[in-house]
């Protein structure tokens, strides 16, 4: 058997791994797999073709939507979030740009606040029922009434509400549904077929169910707005993200220029958090790996891509904690 087949299997059965798994270099794909159950009750086994949820892995798809908005000259990094939004969201500073919001430096308070959550990724932390939330204006009320942390520009604070507000600005912009517009302007030109916005109450055939463990039946139904916006909840799959990284790299979703200022870091690893950030994507502390990633309940996802070496690994798990340690041993043998 293959050696980093041996060790997915390993690290996969020691930590009760469910999920799927690609390596791609640049000779093709090196490794496909799947283990454990989409579907628990009825027995239903992941495949490597299988939809996931893929949370805040969305954020770079999201990034690159605004970025083809400005590449038609709806919008600029410099347009102010308080043109667009008018007297919605009066607490957002005035001064907070497209830019703050895609780097997160836009000091706007946080809908979902990571950073001053002491809780657990299982506890219901919505403010609002999740089945109204299922287009970006209905996100309003939620976004609503949180002070601004600091002026915008001071310092990288990651926010989901950044994402949710790029969102409304792209559909205000861009006079189309976001999901529409990221359709046309991201997953159609990286050839993302199966990539959606879904509802999680209503999973299509071949889409795995979000589990809080590895091992209860709980889903995560009752945690997650019922349809995503820009800052997480769209599905996708190996096969899409694999598409996704040459796309990207090769000027197909947005010219090559502006991919090389999204992943120029716009902000520094520090020791509490020792990876770089751009616009839109994670970068490792040193070297080229640029990755998405995304962590929520019943949703764990990381998307590493070396534009050096060419190495692409992916790791989806329809459990909240699953993916980690598979990535991070896919990472040691890797090297990415």
């Amino acid at each position: 058997m293959d050696e980093l087949q041996q060790a997915l299997d390993d690290i996969a059965l020691s930590t009760g791994f469910s999920g799927a798994v690609r390596v791609d270099d640049r000779d093709g794909q090196r490794l496909a797999t799947a283990y454990g159950l989409a579907h628990r009750a009825h027995g239903i086994a992941n495949t490597v073709d299988t939809r996931f949820a893929i949370a805040s892995g969305v954020k770079g798809l999201t990034a690159l939507t605004v970025a083809g908005l400005i590449e038609e000259g709806r919008l600029g990094l410099d347009t102010t979030a308080r043109s667009v939004l008018g007297e919605d969201l009066p607490l957002i500073d005035d001064a907070v740009t497209v830019e703050h919001l895609l780097g997160h430096r836009s000091g706007i308070g946080d809908y979902v606040d990571e950073d001053e959550d002491e809780g657990e990724i299982t506890d219901y932390i919505l403010p609002v029922p999740v089945h109204q939330l299922t287009t970006s204006e209905e996100y309003l009320p939620v976004l609503a009434g949180h002070p601004q942390k600091f002026p915008p520009g001071e310092q990288f604070y990651y926010c989901n509400s950044g994402f949710v507000v790029l969102a409304i600005i792209a559909e205000r912009c861009g006079g189309a549904p976001f999901p529409d517009l990221m359709q046309r302007l991201v997953t159609g030109p990286a050839g993302m077929t199966d990539t959606a916005f879904l509802r999680s109450d209503e999973l299509p055939a071949g889409t795995a169910t979000g589990y809080l463990t590895a091992t209860e039946p709980r889903t995560n139904v009752l945690h997650l707005p019922v349809v995503g916006s820009g800052d997480g909840g769209i599905y996708s799959t190996l096969a899409d993200f694999h598409s996704f990284w040459p796309a990207l790299f090769d000027g197909r979703i947005v010219p090559a220029e502006r991919v090389a200022s999204m992943v120029r870091p716009r902000s520094a690893a520090q020791e509490e958090n020792p990876r770089r950030y751009g616009l839109g994507f994670w970068l490792r502390a040193t070297g080229d790996a640029v990755y998405l990633e995304g962590y929520d309940a019943g949703v764990s996802f990381r998307s590493v891509h070396d534009p050096g070496t060419g190495v692409t690994h992916t790791v989806v798990s329809n459990w909240s904690d699953g993916a980690w340690p598979v990535s991070r041993r896919l990472g040691e043998l890797l090297q990415t």
